[in-house]
C-alpha cells in the first residue's frame, strides 16, 4: 500500500531506488513494487475498509486545487493605512520608518518569519487547509501540481519585500550618511534572517533587493557605507553575496543548524516558468540540485515547521503594527493605494520599476561626482 501524506512518499520512492542501485539484473522487487502501488491506488479510490489503512475509519479525499490568491484585499483592515489610501503616502512611510528605528533588528526578523510562515503555511495550518491541500504543510504543496497557486502567492510576497527593503533605502532623501546608515541595518536585519530568525526565504527577499539596480547604483552610499560602517560592508560582500549565490545553485553544504523557512524561491520560479535554467551553461547540474532543494523542502517540513514554532513561542512579543507593515496585503495598497493594487501585476511592477529609478536618480544623478 502507498503511505499517506507527499513527504511518506518521496521517502518510499528514495528507498526503491537505492534498492534499484544495486543492481542492474535482478527486476523482480520492481515488478513487486509495480503490483503494491496499484492495490494502493485501488485501496485509496475505493475508500478501503477499516483495518486495511493506517488508521480506522481513514478514506481518501482528493485534494482541491486553488484558483484565488490568499491575499484578500477586499477584507484587509489596516492599522497603519487610512481608507482608500493614495500610493506610497509619506505619512504611512514615516510611521514605518519609526517603527523599524525603534525595533532591533532580530525582532523585526521574528515579525517577518512569522507572517513569512503564515503565507507559506508552515505555521497556523488548520485542519480545513489541510484537508484541502491533501497535505500537511506549504512545503509539501508546493512540489505538486495543484500548489500553482500558493507558488504564485509565495513568488508575489517575495517581490514586494524586495520592493519594500528598496523604497526604504531609496526613500532616504536627507544625507548620504543617514542614507548609509539605513544600508547598515538592512544588511543587520539579513544576518538575523539567516543566523536568528533561520528565514532564508525573507533573506533571499532582502540580498534581492540590496541587488537591485536602483541601489547598486548609489554608489557614493556604498562608498560611506565602506567608510562608516566598515563591519556591515564587509560581511555584505564576503560572506552574505557568497552564501546567496550558493543558496541560488542548490547548494545546501553551505547551510549549517537547523532551519524554518528554506530558500524555496528557485523551486517556485522553475515550477512556474518563470526560471530558464536550461539556457545557463550549468542547466542540467543547477536544475538536478534545484529539484533536490525541494525534496528536501517536502522530506523535511515537519522539521521546519517545528523549529518554526519554537522561535516563533519564545521570548518575542509581537507588535500588531510591525506584523500588518510585512502583510503582502499592506505592501499592495502601500506601494500602489487601494485602487491601483486591484490592476495585474505586470502593470503594477513596470510602473513602480520607474518609481524606484526615479527615486535613485534624484538622490545620486548619473554625473554626480564621487567622494
Amino acid at each position: 500500500m502507498l503511505p499517506k501524506g507527499h513527504a511518506a512518499r518521496l521517502r518510499a520512492q528514495e528507498k526503491w531506488s537505492s534498492r534499484a542501485r544495486l543492481t542492474e539484473t535482478s527486476f523482480a522487487f520492481l515488478e513487486a513494487q509495480k503490483a503494491e502501488e496499484q492495490q494502493g491506488m485501488l485501496v485509496e479510490e475505493t475508500g478501503g475498509m477499516e483495518g486495511e489503512t493506517d488508521e480506522p475509519g481513514w478514506t481518501f479525499e482528493r485534494p482541491q486545487t486553488e484558483t484565488t490568491s490568499c491575499f484578500r484585499l477586499d477584507a484587509f483592515r489596516s492599522l497603519l493605512l487610512p481608507d482608500n489610501n493614495r500610493p506610497l503616502e509619506q505619512g504611512v512611510l514615516q510611521k514605518i520608518k519609526e517603527l523599524f528605528t525603534r525595533t532591533d533588528t532580530t525582532a523585526t526578523a521574528l515579525h517577518m518569519l512569522s507572517v513569512d510562515c503564515q503565507v507559506a503555511r508552515v505555521t497556523g495550518v488548520t485542519a480545513e487547509q489541510k484537508r484541502i491541500m491533501g497535505v500537511d504543510s506549504g512545503l509539501e504543496l508546493i512540489t505538486l501540481p495543484h500548489g500553482s497557486q500558493l507558488r504564485k502567492d509565495l513568488l508575489e510576497r517575495h517581490h514586494l519585500i524586495a520592493l519594500g527593503i528598496a523604497v526604504d533605502v531609496l526613500g532616504c532623501t536627507s544625507s548620504v550618511n543617514q542614507r548609509a546608515a539605513v544600508l547598515h541595518k538592512v544588511i543587520q536585519l539579513a544576518q538575523a534572517l539567516r543566523d536568528t530568525a533561520h528565514d532564508l526565504y525573507a533573506f533571499s527577499a532582502i540580498m534581492k533587493a540590496l541587488e537591485l539596480p536602483q541601489v547598486v547604483r548609489l554608489e557614493m552610499t556604498w562608498q560611506v557605507l565602506r567608510r562608516n560602517h566598515t563591519e556591515s560592508a564587509v560581511m555584505f560582500e564576503k560572506t552574505l553575496k557568497p552564501f546567496m549565490k550558493s543558496l541560488n545553485e542548490g547548494d545546501e553544504s553551505v547551510v549549517t543548524g537547523p532551519l524554518a523557512l528554506p530558500h524555496i524561491v528557485p523551486m517556485l520560479r522553475l515550477m512556474e516558468g518563470e526560471d530558464g535554467v536550461e539556457n545557463s551553461e550549468r542547466g542540467c547540474q543547477l536544475l538536478y540540485s534545484i529539484l533536490q532543494s525541494a525534496r528536501s523542502a517536502a522530506v523535511n517540513a515537519a522539521q521546519y515547521q517545528q523549529h518554526a514554532h519554537t522561535l516563533l513561542s519564545e521570548g518575542w512579543e509581537p507588535i500588531p503594527e510591525l506584523l500588518e507593515a510585512f502583510r503582502t496585503e499592506f505592501a499592495l495598497r502601500l506601494f500602489w493605494g487601494q485602487t491601483g493594487a486591484e490592476a495585474t501585476k505586470k502593470e503594477r511592477y513596470e510602473k513602480f520599476d520607474k518609481v524606484l529609478t526615479i527615486l535613485s536618480n534624484k538622490l545620486e544623478p548619473s554625473q554626480a561626482s564621487e567622494l
